[in-house]
């Protein structure tokens, strides 16, 4: 079950954390995995673990809020592979403040990686799925449960995961007669080194704490694991989701059922 032989599956910050288990996961279920990153070198990285474990992948540098290097990226993608069938998009930064905690240029860097990057990768994946024989693919939009509730001083981070979903749902509709599936998963709060790195920069002094916090307020009693979020996109991504899309699926271990 859940096999993805043969298809060629394009994942956006897929140098680290979710994106990482995500195209460890395609690979080992089959796909050809392209592990486009704004960081070569993190990508780079992940290619030798899928390829030490004999599996195939390839890595591109992509920073998803620039249009000439997104057309750029799948146009080789397509070139050299002959088609797209599954795209992740999973790229993302964030920012703590609320209203007046943030900037203009806060609002812009954040919309622009994750609402910006988000539209113009899908952009570019439909294209090709829709010009391609046989026509169709998968589409899969790592949200959050940010775009659904309101979360403390993530003011940003929220309006551009709500804009994620809305993007999710529009392409779903808009190409379900093309053979497109599109849907969106809305991780709770998951223990990633961007996870860390946040702790690090916001609460240098106090992180252990914090990160008990971040534990304690899903009801489950801890954050999440990449891989389990990778094993939704595994699931999405495969013929055994053939009828679902349009959907949000919500991973946060209880928090948006309190």
């Amino acid at each position: 079950m859940f096999r993805l032989d043969n298809k060629i599956a394009l994942i956006t910050g897929a140098g680290s954390g979710i994106g990482r288990e995500i195209a460890q996961l395609y690979a080992r279920q089959g796909a050809y995995v392209i592990i486009a990153d704004i960081q070569l070198e993190a990508a780079g990285t992940v290619v030798k673990e899928i390829e030490e474990h004999k599996g195939h992948a390839q890595a591109m540098e992509l920073n998803v809020s620039d249009e000439d290097q997104v057309q750029a990226v799948f146009a080789r993608v397509v070139q050299e592979h002959g088609r797209l069938d599954i795209l992740v998009n999973n790229a993302g930064v964030s920012h703590v403040g609320n209203i007046l905690e943030t900037s203009l240029s806060d609002w812009d860097r954040v919309m622009d990686v994750n609402a910006k990057g988000a539209f113009l990768c899908a952009r570019e994946g439909v294209k090709y799925m829709v010009g391609q024989q046989p026509q169709g693919g998968t589409i899969v939009n790592i949200a959050s449960v940010a775009g659904m509730i309101a979360v403390d001083r993530r003011l940003p981070y929220g309006a551009s995961k709500g804009a994620v979903i809305s993007i999710t749902r529009s392409i779903a509709m808009d190409f379900v007669k093309q053979n497109i599936r599109a849907n969106a998963i809305c991780p709770g709060t998951v223990h990633t080194p961007f996870v860390e790195g946040f702790l690090s920069k916001n609460f240098p002094e106090t992180k252990d704490e914090e990160r008990n916090k971040l534990h304690a307020r899903q009801p489950i009693g801890r954050m999440g694991k990449p891989e389990e979020i990778a094993s939704a996109a595994l699931y999405l991504a495969s013929e055994e989701a053939a009828f679902v899309t349009g959907s949000t699926l919500v991973i946060d271990g209880g928090w948006t059922a309190k």
